[in-house]
């Protein structure tokens, strides 16, 4: 129909035009799916010739729209969040709501089905589509009027409802699930019997192209952007799904054993579960996922299972999503390798690696191993080649690089196992020396389930095992204290290893080089540079010494915590060593660009055998990344080590050490990424003031389109609006830059440059934010206003703009906050 695309405002003002115009604005065939879509149905069946009864129970149902006063929001709140004496009485009437919800859910399901088996063939006429409609609404208004009793039997069931909270908020909550859940009741492209997967990637995990590239066929993907909020990434899903539900969700994101960096200013964990935005946004993925009985669950790519404060954290979104929850157990060392290996559910009960049921296996094995050098290659891509993708989304850019990144560098064809790296290292060089061929040291053990082959994490060191290996799987009982300790020690001599290879691949040679008088670089820029790691090592032997007495005299009451209490008391040296890490980077650089001997030196030793296949700057790195692996282990050995145990306390108190530690190199990393990123700013914007003051970061840009009205005292519905520039605004966690945006077409090509041009810059304390209703001028619109002037700028697309104004308004709440 020709009035079908007019909105419901449009429409009432269509119908004061003339007679035959309302009798046009006022058909059912217009109002029924506009109410359907809200979950509003008609509490009878309108007569043969009775006209605007959808209409007017549209406009009744906007006028008297149920709603929470920011006072009664609050005690809603704090009554969700707030741990009382009555806790046993909470938890019970949070199981009958689910059990309410599980009811509503599966009524809805059954008139959906009832509504397709009886509907009839939709006519052309806007008579045959009334006729045809109204079994469907009578079905559906049937289904809603026996779920309302059910309703009101549980509510009436409940003891001291009324006393604690007030029988009418909750009859508003629950029929606020009804209208919610009622949105997938009628749609028609609602599956009743969900098989699909839906995975979440954060673009703020390193090398997720790699991840995009290899995400299986029968699964859905979200890629999201990790600046925004928790309500942009709720609608980003909802949008995506369609009104679909899913069979399982998968979360990939950074993180660690204690929680999820689910966003840049929101992490998941078990004190920030219960803030109200985190269990909203839970509660909406409930109703898109199936029920734990058909399947559904939760599956968290972060080794959640390693430690009790992540069991802690499964077990409460468990329960409050009613789902399983499964997560890697983190049995293993290095970046990701977790994902390769045993998972298991909030219960402590061994399942398969759920991982393989979202990403093909070669491509998570390439990522999970090679992440950290494929970060630096697709950087450089998304640098060079994103400028010709921005048409499209992050999604198929991220798989488009991907793909390209799997087929030209075949990071399959060229990866080799850090340990056989090791072994041949050792090999080579006793063979050239003729001495005593060493015994090659097979990979740490990836455990697996008893009786049961983990394929993920049986697979991860395949390459690199011998034949002598006894798989504990096959053990009746799997001792899963010795399993980690062995890791620790196996990784502890491959991390020794590779600092042994800083010492006498570089140290020894320019040492040497200096003291026959033909210097390399000088005696300072060595103590700069390697100086801390001979240090290092003389003090990680000590602790391979003792884990290794340990293990030989392997017992069940055989205690390791306190060896790692006795070397964390001189984690001085680390804490040196990490301060001058930065200073000994740019003596790298400087003396590579300085003085050509050295880079000769470099170039002829880097990446080699002797080096495991690393360079000099990624060797630096290995202190850092066991810090990390150190962290995990342990906190795997404590959550296996009974409370009674003689080495539970030391335990406990090297994790604590640890994880305070962990926290001061994560905001020296975050330090260091603030400055180059506002560095990279600064010279990208041509004219602009100086940026780098204070504690300022950069949160987000937004490309955008600059309008300007030549009137500027008409309303906005009315001003006749034109496009004058090309706009990006810089969001920083004080201000907002608008600079002016130039495209630049390289001649033959379909390649292009952008510059950005200072414009103006506006105090976060001082902006406000307004959206543009549509219209035939401007779409997707919204004025910016400072103290002085304002903008009127309009997005690309309508998702577009509620992202970057989510991100602002937060922005500018947390601005404010730190004013006061």
């Amino acid at each position: 129909m020709c009035l079908s695309f007019l909105t419901p405002r449009d429409l009432c003002s269509v119908a004061q035009v003339c007679w035959n115009w309302r009798i046009l604005a006022e058909q059912d065939c217009l109002w029924v799916s506009r109410c359907v879509r809200k979950g509003w149905f008609l509490p009878y069946t309108p007569a043969e010739k009775e006209y605007g009864a959808w209409k007017k129970h549209y406009v009744s149902r906007v006028s008297t729209l149920d709603w929470l006063t920011p006072r009664e929001a609050q005690e809603l709140y704090q009554r969700r969040g707030r741990a009382t004496d009555q806790e046993d009485e909470d938890q019970e009437e949070r199981r009958k709501e689910r059990r309410i919800r599980d009811i509503i859910r599966d009524r809805l399901q059954q008139g959906q089905r009832e509504v397709l088996r009886t509907r009839p063939a939709w006519g052309s006429s806007s008579k045959s589509l009334y006729s045809a409609a109204q079994p469907r609404m009578s079905l559906i208004s049937k289904s809603l009027d026996s779920l309302s009793s059910v309703l009101h039997l549980s509510l009436e069931e409940r003891p001291g409802v009324e006393s604690r909270t007030g029988t009418s908020l909750e009859i508003r909550d629950a029929f606020c699930s009804v209208r919610s859940l009622s949105r997938s009741a009628v749609s028609e492209v609602a599956s009743s019997d969900p098989k699909t997967l839906l995975l979440l990637i954060s673009d703020a995990l390193p090398a997720y192209e790699m991840v995009l590239s290899g995400v299986k066929a029968g699964v859905l993907t979200v890629l999201y952007d990790h600046t925004h909020t928790l309500s942009a990434l709720s609608a980003q899903v909802e949008r995506a799904l369609s009104g679909h539900s899913v069979l399982r969700l998968g979360l990939l994101a950074p993180g660690g054993t204690e929680g999820v960096r689910l966003l840049q200013s929101s992490e998941l964990s078990d004190q920030t579960l219960l803030a109200p935005e985190h269990k909203d946004f839970w509660e909406k993925m409930f109703l898109w996922i199936a029920k734990a009985e058909a399947g559904g669950g939760i599956d968290v790519f972060c080794p959640l299972a390693a430690s009790a404060t992540g069991l802690s954290l499964m077990q409460s979104l468990s329960d409050l999503t009613r789902l399983q929850l499964c997560a890697p157990m983190g049995l293993a060392s290095g970046f990701f390798q977790n994902i390769l290996g045993p998972w298991c559910d909030s219960s402590l009960q061994q399942t398969s690696s759920s991982a393989l049921q979202y990403i093909r296996e070669p491509e998570l094995q390439s990522w999970c191993t090679q992440v950290q050098w494929a970060e630096v290659c697709l950087c450089e891509l998304r640098t060079s080649v994103a400028k010709e993708l921005q048409r499209f989304s992050a999604y198929t850019r991220g798989r488009t690089l991907g793909h390209y990144f799997q087929e030209k560098v075949c990071p399959k064809t060229v990866h080799m196992s850090s340990a056989l790296n090791m072994t041949l290292a050792e090999g080579l060089t006793t063979a050239a020396a003729q001495e005593e061929v060493f015994m090659v040291h097979s990979a740490p053990l990836t455990l697996c389930p008893s009786g049961k082959q983990n394929k993920a994490g049986c697979r991860q060191f395949k390459s690199s095992r011998s034949d002598s290996d006894v798989p504990v799987c096959a053990q009746t009982v799997v001792d899963w204290r010795g399993a980690v300790v062995n890791e620790l020690h196996q990784s502890e001599i491959l991390y020794l290893s590779r600092l042994a290879a800083v010492h006498k691949v570089y140290q020894e040679p320019l040492t040497a080089a200096l003291n026959s008088n033909s210097a390399i670089i000088s005696i300072a820029d060595i103590l700069i540079i390697l100086s801390p790691v001979s240090q290092i090592l003389e003090l990680n032997r000590v602790l391979q010494a003792d884990l290794d007495s340990r293990l030989k005299q392997w017992s069940a009451q055989q205690c390791v915590g306190d060896v790692f209490v006795k070397f964390f008391l001189k984690l001085r040296l680390y804490t040196n060593y990490f301060n001058n890490y930065t200073t000994a980077v740019h003596t790298i650089d400087k003396c590579r660009e300085t003085k050509p001997l050295f880079r000769a030196f470099l170039k002829r030793t880097d990446r080699t055998l002797a080096t495991h296949m690393f360079s000099l700057q990624e060797l630096l790195l290995c202190p850092l990344w066991r810090m990390q692996e150190y962290y995990t282990l342990l906190q795997a050995l404590s959550l296996h080590t009974p409370p009674g145990h003689a080495d539970h306390a030391h335990l406990s108190s090297a994790i604590n050490t640890l994880k305070q530690y962990n926290d001061f190199l994560r905001q020296l990393k975050q330090n260091s990424q603030r400055e180059k990123v506002m560095e990279e700013t600064q010279e990208m914007i041509q004219g602009c003031p100086n940026l780098i003051e204070g504690n300022r970061q950069l949160v987000t840009s937004h490309k955008c389109a600059l309008y300007r009205s030549p009137d500027e005292h008409l309303p906005d519905s009315l001003k006749a609006l034109e496009q004058v520039a090309d706009f990006c605004l810089f969001l920083f966690t004080d201000a907002l830059v608008l600079t002016r945006l130039s495209l630049h077409h390289i001649p033959f090509s379909v390649a292009h440059s952008c510059s950005y041009t200072f414009v103006a810059s506006v105090a976060l304390s001082s902006l406000s934010v307004r959206e543009i209703n549509h219209s035939r001028y401007v779409s997707h619109a919204f004025v910016l206003e400072g103290p002085r002037r304002s903008w009127v700028c309009a997005s690309d697309s309508a998702l577009d703009r509620e992202l970057f104004l989510c991100v602002l308004r937060t922005t500018i709440e947390t601005a404010l906050k730190g004013h006061r």
